[in-house]
Protein backbone atom coordinates (compact mmCIF):
# COMPACT_ATOMS: atom_id res chain seq x y z
CA UNK A 1 0.00 0.00 0.00
CA UNK A 2 1.76 3.23 -1.14
CA UNK A 3 0.52 5.35 1.75
CA UNK A 4 1.75 2.87 4.35
CA UNK A 5 5.10 2.56 2.60
CA UNK A 6 5.41 6.35 2.51
CA UNK A 7 4.60 6.58 6.22
CA UNK A 8 7.23 3.95 7.09
CA UNK A 9 9.78 5.87 5.02
CA UNK A 10 8.95 9.10 6.87
CA UNK A 11 9.35 7.35 10.22
CA UNK A 12 12.74 6.01 9.18
CA UNK A 13 13.84 9.40 7.84
CA UNK A 14 12.77 11.10 11.08
CA UNK A 15 14.76 8.91 13.44
CA UNK A 16 15.77 9.41 16.20
CA UNK A 17 13.19 12.16 16.75
CA UNK A 18 10.10 10.17 15.66
CA UNK A 19 8.70 7.25 17.61
CA UNK A 20 6.66 4.60 15.78
CA UNK A 21 3.59 3.07 17.45
CA UNK A 22 1.86 -0.08 16.20
CA UNK A 23 -1.76 0.23 17.38
CA UNK A 24 -3.23 -2.93 15.92
CA UNK A 25 -4.00 -4.65 12.65
CA UNK A 26 -6.97 -4.52 10.29
CA UNK A 27 -7.90 -7.85 8.71
CA UNK A 28 -8.02 -7.78 4.92
CA UNK A 29 -8.88 -11.17 3.43
CA UNK A 30 -6.01 -13.50 4.28
CA UNK A 31 -3.71 -10.62 5.20
CA UNK A 32 -3.95 -7.38 7.10
CA UNK A 33 -2.86 -3.78 7.33
CA UNK A 34 -1.17 -2.16 10.36
CA UNK A 35 -2.57 0.81 12.24
CA UNK A 36 0.39 3.15 12.77
CA UNK A 37 0.95 6.32 14.72
CA UNK A 38 3.91 8.64 15.20
CA UNK A 39 4.87 10.81 18.15
CA UNK A 40 7.60 13.40 18.65
CA UNK A 41 8.33 16.33 20.88
CA UNK A 42 8.23 16.68 24.66
CA UNK A 43 6.30 13.88 26.45
CA UNK A 44 6.05 15.87 29.69
CA UNK A 45 2.33 16.02 30.68
CA UNK A 46 2.84 19.63 31.72
CA UNK A 47 3.28 20.78 28.09
CA UNK A 48 0.38 20.92 25.61
CA UNK A 49 -0.21 18.17 23.05
CA UNK A 50 -1.45 18.44 19.47
CA UNK A 51 -2.68 15.61 17.27
CA UNK A 52 -3.14 15.34 13.50
CA UNK A 53 -5.39 12.65 12.03
CA UNK A 54 -6.46 11.69 8.52
CA UNK A 55 -7.91 8.91 6.42
CA UNK A 56 -10.90 8.18 8.68
CA UNK A 57 -12.96 7.86 5.51
CA UNK A 58 -11.13 5.86 2.87
CA UNK A 59 -12.64 7.74 -0.06
CA UNK A 60 -11.29 11.04 1.26
CA UNK A 61 -7.65 10.41 0.40
CA UNK A 62 -6.85 14.12 0.40
CA UNK A 63 -7.29 14.20 4.19
CA UNK A 64 -4.60 11.56 4.67
CA UNK A 65 -2.41 13.29 2.08
CA UNK A 66 -2.61 16.65 3.89
CA UNK A 67 -1.53 15.08 7.19
CA UNK A 68 1.24 13.08 5.50
CA UNK A 69 2.51 16.16 3.67
CA UNK A 70 2.64 18.13 6.92
CA UNK A 71 4.52 15.32 8.66
CA UNK A 72 6.94 15.14 5.70
CA UNK A 73 7.55 18.88 6.01
CA UNK A 74 8.39 18.52 9.71
CA UNK A 75 10.69 15.56 9.05
CA UNK A 76 12.56 17.59 6.44
CA UNK A 77 12.89 20.54 8.83
CA UNK A 78 14.21 18.35 11.64
CA UNK A 79 17.54 18.18 9.78
CA UNK A 80 18.20 21.92 9.85
CA UNK A 81 15.52 24.03 11.59
CA UNK A 82 16.70 24.98 15.08
CA UNK A 83 13.46 26.93 15.69
CA UNK A 84 11.46 23.73 15.17
CA UNK A 85 13.62 21.90 17.69
CA UNK A 86 13.04 24.69 20.21
CA UNK A 87 9.30 24.50 19.53
CA UNK A 88 9.29 20.74 20.10
CA UNK A 89 10.60 21.34 23.62
CA UNK A 90 7.26 22.97 24.49
CA UNK A 91 4.75 20.65 22.79
CA UNK A 92 3.96 16.97 22.16
CA UNK A 93 2.97 15.95 18.61
CA UNK A 94 0.85 12.94 17.70
CA UNK A 95 0.19 11.79 14.11
CA UNK A 96 -2.18 9.11 12.82
CA UNK A 97 -2.46 9.88 9.11
CA UNK A 98 -4.06 6.56 8.06
CA UNK A 99 -6.84 5.84 10.54
CA UNK A 100 -8.72 3.62 8.07
CA UNK A 101 -6.09 1.91 5.89
CA UNK A 102 -8.59 -0.76 4.79
CA UNK A 103 -10.95 1.93 3.50
CA UNK A 104 -8.09 3.65 1.69
CA UNK A 105 -7.07 0.33 0.14
CA UNK A 106 -10.65 -0.42 -1.00
CA UNK A 107 -11.49 3.21 -1.85
CA UNK A 108 -14.56 3.11 0.39
CA UNK A 109 -15.83 5.55 2.99
CA UNK A 110 -16.32 2.76 5.54
CA UNK A 111 -13.81 0.26 6.88
CA UNK A 112 -13.61 -3.26 5.36
CA UNK A 113 -16.54 -4.37 7.56
CA UNK A 114 -18.75 -1.63 6.14
CA UNK A 115 -18.74 0.52 9.31
CA UNK A 116 -18.43 4.30 9.08
CA UNK A 117 -15.84 5.07 11.76
CA UNK A 118 -17.20 8.58 12.29
CA UNK A 119 -20.60 7.08 13.23
CA UNK A 120 -19.13 4.35 15.42
CA UNK A 121 -18.69 5.92 18.85
CA UNK A 122 -21.19 5.27 21.69
CA UNK A 123 -22.83 8.69 21.33
CA UNK A 124 -26.50 9.16 20.56
CA UNK A 125 -27.78 12.40 19.01
CA UNK A 126 -30.04 14.47 21.22
CA UNK A 127 -32.17 15.73 18.33
CA UNK A 128 -33.32 14.77 14.85
CA UNK A 129 -30.56 13.65 12.49
CA UNK A 130 -30.74 13.68 8.68
CA UNK A 131 -31.98 10.34 7.39
CA UNK A 132 -29.11 7.94 6.71
CA UNK A 133 -26.43 10.66 6.81
CA UNK A 134 -26.71 11.00 10.58
CA UNK A 135 -25.99 7.29 11.03
CA UNK A 136 -27.99 4.14 10.39
CA UNK A 137 -28.10 0.52 11.59
CA UNK A 138 -30.08 -0.91 8.68
CA UNK A 139 -27.22 -2.54 6.83
CA UNK A 140 -23.45 -2.45 6.38
CA UNK A 141 -24.13 -2.42 2.64
CA UNK A 142 -25.52 1.11 2.95
CA UNK A 143 -23.41 4.20 3.71
CA UNK A 144 -23.11 5.72 7.20
CA UNK A 145 -23.53 2.35 8.95
CA UNK A 146 -22.90 2.74 12.69
CA UNK A 147 -22.25 -0.93 13.46
CA UNK A 148 -24.48 -3.48 15.14
CA UNK A 149 -26.18 -2.55 18.41
CA UNK A 150 -24.21 -3.81 21.38
CA UNK A 151 -21.02 -4.44 19.41
CA UNK A 152 -17.80 -2.77 20.61
CA UNK A 153 -16.24 -0.04 18.56
CA UNK A 154 -14.31 -1.08 15.47
CA UNK A 155 -10.60 -1.84 15.71
CA UNK A 156 -9.71 1.43 13.96
CA UNK A 157 -12.02 3.52 16.17
CA UNK A 158 -10.66 1.94 19.34
CA UNK A 159 -7.08 2.47 18.16
CA UNK A 160 -7.69 6.17 17.56
CA UNK A 161 -9.44 6.62 20.91
CA UNK A 162 -6.79 4.69 22.84
CA UNK A 163 -4.05 6.74 21.17
CA UNK A 164 -5.72 10.05 22.07
CA UNK A 165 -6.39 8.98 25.65
CA UNK A 166 -2.84 7.72 26.14
CA UNK A 167 -0.83 10.36 24.28
CA UNK A 168 -3.00 13.49 24.58
CA UNK A 169 -5.48 13.34 27.47
CA UNK A 170 -2.63 12.84 29.90
CA UNK A 171 -1.62 16.43 29.11
CA UNK A 172 -3.33 19.36 30.77
CA UNK A 173 -4.36 20.83 27.40
CA UNK A 174 -4.45 19.55 23.84
CA UNK A 175 -5.76 20.30 20.35
CA UNK A 176 -6.61 17.77 17.65
CA UNK A 177 -7.23 18.20 13.92
CA UNK A 178 -8.99 15.50 11.91
CA UNK A 179 -8.78 16.11 8.15
CA UNK A 180 -11.78 15.26 5.93
CA UNK A 181 -13.27 16.40 2.63
CA UNK A 182 -16.62 16.41 0.93
CA UNK A 183 -18.90 19.07 2.41
CA UNK A 184 -19.95 22.20 0.56
CA UNK A 185 -18.25 24.96 -1.40
CA UNK A 186 -16.21 26.30 1.53
CA UNK A 187 -13.43 24.91 3.69
CA UNK A 188 -14.77 24.53 7.22
CA UNK A 189 -13.27 24.06 10.66
CA UNK A 190 -15.80 22.24 12.80
CA UNK A 191 -15.72 21.72 16.54
CA UNK A 192 -18.07 19.73 18.82
CA UNK A 193 -20.76 19.03 19.27
CA UNK A 194 -22.04 16.92 16.40
CA UNK A 195 -24.70 15.10 18.45
CA UNK A 196 -26.36 18.14 20.02
CA UNK A 197 -26.75 21.86 19.40
CA UNK A 198 -25.76 22.64 23.00
CA UNK A 199 -22.50 24.61 23.45
CA UNK A 200 -19.41 22.79 24.68
CA UNK A 201 -17.89 23.34 28.10
CA UNK A 202 -14.79 25.02 26.62
CA UNK A 203 -16.62 27.45 24.37
CA UNK A 204 -14.54 30.39 25.64
CA UNK A 205 -11.30 28.63 24.72
CA UNK A 206 -12.62 27.69 21.29
CA UNK A 207 -13.61 31.30 20.63
CA UNK A 208 -10.17 32.51 21.72
CA UNK A 209 -8.59 30.07 19.25
CA UNK A 210 -10.86 31.28 16.46
CA UNK A 211 -9.98 34.88 17.37
CA UNK A 212 -6.22 34.37 17.02
CA UNK A 213 -6.82 32.64 13.67
CA UNK A 214 -8.82 35.64 12.45
CA UNK A 215 -6.18 38.05 13.71
CA UNK A 216 -3.14 36.12 12.45
CA UNK A 217 -4.56 35.11 9.05
CA UNK A 218 -7.03 37.91 8.35
CA UNK A 219 -7.69 36.71 4.79
CA UNK A 220 -8.25 33.05 5.60
CA UNK A 221 -11.15 31.30 3.86
CA UNK A 222 -12.21 28.93 6.61
CA UNK A 223 -15.70 28.85 8.09
CA UNK A 224 -15.09 28.22 11.79
CA UNK A 225 -18.21 26.84 13.49
CA UNK A 226 -19.73 24.04 15.58
CA UNK A 227 -20.73 21.10 13.41
CA UNK A 228 -24.24 21.26 14.86
CA UNK A 229 -24.89 24.38 12.77
CA UNK A 230 -24.95 22.14 9.71
CA UNK A 231 -26.44 18.84 10.91
CA UNK A 232 -26.47 16.41 13.84
CA UNK A 233 -25.07 12.88 13.78
CA UNK A 234 -24.88 9.81 15.97
CA UNK A 235 -21.58 8.22 16.90
CA UNK A 236 -19.10 11.07 16.40
CA UNK A 237 -15.67 9.99 17.64
CA UNK A 238 -14.57 13.49 18.61
CA UNK A 239 -17.73 14.16 20.61
CA UNK A 240 -16.97 10.92 22.44
CA UNK A 241 -13.33 11.85 23.09
CA UNK A 242 -14.19 15.41 24.10
CA UNK A 243 -16.66 14.13 26.70
CA UNK A 244 -14.09 11.61 27.94
CA UNK A 245 -11.61 14.47 28.37
CA UNK A 246 -14.17 16.49 30.32
CA UNK A 247 -14.50 13.61 32.79
CA UNK A 248 -10.84 14.02 33.74
CA UNK A 249 -9.69 16.65 36.23
CA UNK A 250 -7.46 19.36 34.77
CA UNK A 251 -7.82 18.12 31.21
CA UNK A 252 -8.90 20.14 28.18
CA UNK A 253 -9.19 18.80 24.64
CA UNK A 254 -10.14 21.13 21.79
CA UNK A 255 -11.08 18.85 18.86
CA UNK A 256 -11.19 20.38 15.39
CA UNK A 257 -12.28 18.82 12.11
CA UNK A 258 -10.99 20.27 8.85
CA UNK A 259 -13.76 19.66 6.31
CA UNK A 260 -12.37 20.56 2.90
CA UNK A 261 -15.08 21.79 0.55
CA UNK A 262 -14.81 19.31 -2.30
CA UNK A 263 -17.86 20.69 -4.12
CA UNK A 264 -15.61 23.56 -5.21
CA UNK A 265 -13.29 21.10 -6.97
CA UNK A 266 -16.27 19.54 -8.74
CA UNK A 267 -17.55 22.98 -9.73
CA UNK A 268 -14.21 23.79 -11.36
CA UNK A 269 -13.96 20.37 -13.00
CA UNK A 270 -17.48 18.91 -13.53
CA UNK A 271 -16.04 15.74 -15.07
CA UNK A 272 -15.13 14.68 -11.52
CA UNK A 273 -18.83 13.90 -11.03
CA UNK A 274 -18.28 10.75 -13.09
CA UNK A 275 -15.64 9.50 -10.64
CA UNK A 276 -16.49 8.36 -7.12
CA UNK A 277 -13.06 9.51 -5.97
CA UNK A 278 -13.57 12.83 -7.74
CA UNK A 279 -16.43 13.73 -5.43
CA UNK A 280 -14.02 13.89 -2.50
CA UNK A 281 -10.56 14.63 -3.90
CA UNK A 282 -8.95 17.11 -6.31
CA UNK A 283 -8.02 15.06 -9.38
CA UNK A 284 -6.01 17.68 -11.28
CA UNK A 285 -2.40 17.78 -10.08
CA UNK A 286 -1.96 21.55 -9.80
CA UNK A 287 -5.21 21.81 -7.84
CA UNK A 288 -4.10 19.09 -5.47
CA UNK A 289 -0.80 20.90 -4.88
CA UNK A 290 -2.68 24.11 -4.14
CA UNK A 291 -4.91 22.30 -1.64
CA UNK A 292 -1.90 20.79 0.11
CA UNK A 293 -0.12 24.14 0.38
CA UNK A 294 -3.18 25.88 1.79
CA UNK A 295 -3.97 23.33 4.45
CA UNK A 296 -0.39 22.59 5.48
CA UNK A 297 -0.23 26.28 6.44
CA UNK A 298 -3.36 25.78 8.57
CA UNK A 299 -1.86 22.72 10.31
CA UNK A 300 1.30 24.70 11.00
CA UNK A 301 -0.85 27.40 12.59
CA UNK A 302 -2.46 24.77 14.84
CA UNK A 303 0.97 23.48 15.88
CA UNK A 304 2.10 26.99 16.79
CA UNK A 305 -1.18 27.68 18.59
CA UNK A 306 -0.73 24.52 20.67
CA UNK A 307 2.88 25.35 21.54
CA UNK A 308 1.87 28.87 22.62
CA UNK A 309 -1.42 27.93 24.21
CA UNK A 310 -0.77 29.64 27.53
CA UNK A 311 -0.35 32.97 25.72
CA UNK A 312 -3.82 33.04 24.15
CA UNK A 313 -6.06 30.98 26.42
CA UNK A 314 -8.55 33.39 28.06
CA UNK A 315 -7.77 34.49 31.58
CA UNK A 316 -10.44 33.65 34.16
CA UNK A 317 -11.79 37.21 34.17
CA UNK A 318 -12.24 37.11 30.35
CA UNK A 319 -13.91 33.70 30.00
CA UNK A 320 -17.41 35.14 30.42
CA UNK A 321 -16.74 37.72 27.68
CA UNK A 322 -15.46 35.07 25.29
CA UNK A 323 -18.48 32.88 26.01
CA UNK A 324 -20.87 35.74 25.22
CA UNK A 325 -19.03 36.53 22.00
CA UNK A 326 -19.14 32.85 21.03
CA UNK A 327 -22.85 32.55 21.76
CA UNK A 328 -23.53 35.61 19.62
CA UNK A 329 -21.34 34.33 16.81
CA UNK A 330 -22.44 30.70 16.61
CA UNK A 331 -25.64 30.08 18.55
CA UNK A 332 -27.82 33.20 18.60
CA UNK A 333 -27.61 34.15 14.93
CA UNK A 334 -29.15 32.39 11.97
CA UNK A 335 -26.80 30.46 9.72
CA UNK A 336 -25.78 32.37 6.60
CA UNK A 337 -24.83 29.88 3.92
CA UNK A 338 -21.43 30.54 2.47
CA UNK A 339 -20.57 33.38 4.85
CA UNK A 340 -17.67 33.19 7.27
CA UNK A 341 -18.92 32.06 10.68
Amino acid sequence: MPELNALECLIEAGRPYLERHHLGRVTMGEGGLPLLAVTLGNPDPAVPAVGFFGGVHGLERIGAEVVMAFLASLVSRLRWDSSLHRSLESVRLVFMPLVNPGGLWRATRANPKGVDLMRNAPVQAGGPVPWMVGGQRISAKLPWFMGEIGEPMETESRALCDLVEREMLGHVSSISVDCHSGFGLADRIWFPFAHTAKPIQHLAEMHALCEILDQTHAQHRYVFEPQSRQYLTHGDLWDHLYMRACERPNCMLLPLTLEMGSWLWVKKNPRQLFSRSGMFNPLIEHRQQRVLRRHIAWLDFVLRAAAGMQRWLPRPELRAWHEEMALDRWYRQSVQTGARA
